[in-house]
């Protein structure tokens, strides 16, 4: 099995012939330690939560590395104003990889994309250390407001598949979007957010560690409200029976006196 070292050695390498790319932006120097720095954690992160990894190489395949590396580049290069290259960077992703990610997002260590077609980052999105994001997440805005406008996201925090998360507002540490749900308001830490539009179901219960992937075991709230209203109707139409017998009762002694009195 390779080491660690030798995968970096690797990958930098087939990166290399793309470096004079940059020169006009940054130093050649820069952005390979820049590059070493990612891959190492990269590896680290993926091996750390994918089961379906069985070699460091295995890095350099994944969309979720590719887009963060070009965004690493990009963010570098927006940083000091250059703008188009930036965003030429990040395009060149999106065709790559099916993920887009504004040069201008601000993201923690530690970020990791499973699978990741069809993921939007905005540009003021800011995502802390340790996040989890599923295909099909977004993180957006709601309208054409300026300043900032994209979700903010704690450390540790988790969206499930084909979730969003619209509006500029955090999602505290350690909480878990459900998938498909629809978040368009603050979510205190340690919370789970089901539905739509998405509700917490679960607030400071156990803490939510960094390697808890599950994404199926989590509170249902619309099946549940179903069951109330399931437990409603039967609890009516029995109410509903017994006045029906009583009215029943009651027409049946009326009957009987009017034939009394006849």
């Amino acid at each position: 099995m390779q080491s660690t070292e030798q995968s970096v050695g690797i990958i930098v390498g087939a990166f290399a012939p793309n470096i004079y790319i940059f020169d006009h932006y940054m130093s050649r120097e820069e952005l390979k330690m820049g590059v070493v720095s990612y891959v190492k954690e990269e590896i680290q992160v993926i091996r750390e939560r994918d089961p379906a990894i069985k070699s460091n190489m295995e890095v350099f395949l994944y969309p979720s590395f590719k887009a963060i590396l070009h965004y690493r580049v990009a963010h570098k290069l927006y940083k000091k104003g250059h703008y188009v290259m930036a965003r030429w960077i990040s395009q060149r992703a999106v065709r790559k990889t099916g993920i887009e990610i504004h040069p201008g997002a601000t993201i923690g260590k530690g970020l990791f994309i499973d699978h990741g077609s069809g993921v939007i980052i905005g540009e003021t999105a800011e995502l802390g250390d340790n996040i989890t994001l599923y295909q099909g997440v977004t993180l957006g805005g709601t309208g054409k407001e300026q300043g900032k406008r994209h979700p903010t996201l704690g450390d540790n925090v988790m969206v499930s598949a084909g979730a969003k998360v619209l509006g500029s507002f955090k999602i505290g540490e350690n909480s878990k979007i459900g998938a498909g749900s629809v978040v368009l308001k603050e979510v205190p830490a340690n919370c789970t957010v089901v539905g739509v539009p998405g509700r917490i179901v679960k607030q400071d219960g156990a803490k939510i560690p960094r390697m808890d992937m599950n994404q199926v075991d989590l509170p249902d709230p619309i099946s549940n409200d179903i069951k109330e209203l399931q437990v409603d109707n039967l609890r009516m139409h029995k109410k509903l029976m017994e006045l029906e017998n009583q009215l029943k009762m009651v027409a049946h002694a009326q009957c009987a006196k009017e034939e009394k009195e006849q």
